[in-house]
């Protein structure tokens, strides 16, 4: 009965209740977005590699280590043999090791040295591979497979030759011109560093740095024979820069890390991605609060522009609160009302700010994940989603108070004056 009446109340001020209920709608999807593009940022961030158990490099610290071989984002402070990637890849807990070499570059994108084992086992995401979008993998002895931002910024498509140069800045001084590689493919855009990168084999890496007399033959040979170098063990490097490693056993990742950072051969740190990541994304948590922040500020603009549109609506009420004391109304069911009223407004604003961020989330995917590397879920009826809810309703029956108790007011005062 009292929800009828407060219905029908609400229809016959429509106009102003429209445009507080679209306010509402518009905040409280502001607010949904933010905290569901914040947890999802983060898992995300974590799936930038997936399904990698250990990453091996030389001690530098975890988050360091981390930055270059994942994020291709500062400098290796040192090397590791290339013996201890294959004293790693020959350990009966390692199922696949890939090796990674760092230190060119191309018109600003780092290129990595690595082998064909890279695009086999690296995964992002939830455990995507790579997929090329054009050509091959390493189809040639100086053969790159470039990443989507590469071929988009730069043009390029399959059989184009591009030149490597030495060091990672945007400018360098010194090119491989010698020994240009072929684009021989591209990714699929993946929304990681991937995108960013030029990939080679690690043996074209060690011979565009042989002296030129040595790789001007090497370059005859090549040509002449189509050997692929990738399988020439003359060529292989005497350091890298990281392993990745995939263990067969997850419960063997400690005792592993453990034996690698014992190794005395080389000096060797190993490091958890997912522990690695968890701090990295707790450097950002200032972020996370400033979002938090604006999104909550904005809800509580349209919560009192809620609680102004139902006191203003007071003065028009007056012959309304006065037909309902006739009728034997108490005040605490005039109060009741006028919560009711907000409570109402305020669960319509949140089910149609559900369905706004869902259909927008599902028609932003692609973009979002190709631009920003978001892999967000569009499923934003989430137990934190519910709490939010709970915590809307919550401080719409708080700020409904105010006109509550000037409603009460005047009910109470008109119970005085009958007498």
């Amino acid at each position: 009965m009292l929800t009828s009446i407060a219905w029908q109340s609400l229809v016959s001020r429509r106009k102003t209740v429209l445009l507080t209920f679209l306010s509402l709608v518009v905040s409280i999807s502001v607010l949904l977005s933010v905290e569901h593009i914040r947890l999802q940022a983060k898992e995300s961030f974590n799936r930038t590699i997936s399904g990698v158990d250990l990453i091996v490099g030389a001690p530098s610290g975890e988050l360091n280590l981390l930055l270059y071989s994942v994020f291709r984002m500062g400098s290796p402070t040192n090397n590791i043999k290339y013996d201890s990637f294959a004293m790693l890849k020959s350990n009966q807990s390692v199922v696949w090791a890939v090796p990674i070499s760092l230190g060119d570059s191309h018109h600003g994108f780092r290129v990595m040295g690595t082998n064909q084992d890279y695009f086999k086992y690296f995964k992002y995401a939830n455990k995507k591979a790579l997929a090329l979008t054009a050509g091959k993998i390493f189809d040639g002895p100086f053969a790159a497979v470039i990443g989507a931002d590469v071929a988009k910024s730069l043009g390029y498509q399959v059989g184009d030759k591009i030149v490597l140069s030495h060091g990672i800045g945007q400018t360098s001084f010194v090119h491989h011109d010698q020994a240009p590689f072929t684009v021989s493919g591209i990714i699929g855009r993946t929304g990681t560093p991937v995108d960013k990168t030029v990939h080679v084999s690690l043996a074209a890496i060690e011979a565009i740095h042989l002296p030129a007399t040595q790789l001007q033959k090497l370059l005859q040979e090549s040509t002449q024979n189509n050997s692929q170098l990738a399988v020439n063990n003359e060529y292989i490097p005497d350091s890298i820069t990281a392993v990745l490693l995939g263990l067969n056993n997850k419960f063997a990742t400690f005792t592993l890390q453990r034996q690698i950072g014992n190794y005395q051969q080389d000096r060797l740190m190993a490091v958890l991605p997912g522990v690695a990541m968890a701090q990295l994304w707790s450097l950002m948590g200032n972020v996370e609060k400033v979002l938090q922040v604006i999104g909550s500020l904005v809800l509580l603009a349209s919560l009192f522009g809620l609680a102004t549109m139902l006191l203003a609506s007071m003065n028009e009420r007056q012959k309304e609160i006065a037909v309902f004391r006739i009728l034997g109304a108490s005040p605490k069911l005039i109060v009741s009302l006028v919560l009711l009223e907000a409570l109402i407004i305020s669960v319509f604003a949140i089910m149609l700010s559900f369905l706004v961020v869902t259909l927008l989330l599902t028609a932003l995917d692609g973009w979002l994940t190709a631009e920003y590397g978001l892999f967000l879920n569009q499923n934003v009826l989430t137990q934190d989603s519910a709490m939010l809810a709970l915590i809307i309703l919550g401080a719409t029956s708080v700020t409904a108070l105010i006109p509550g108790i000037e409603a009460y007011k005047r009910a109470l005062h008109g119970q005085l004056s009958a007498r």
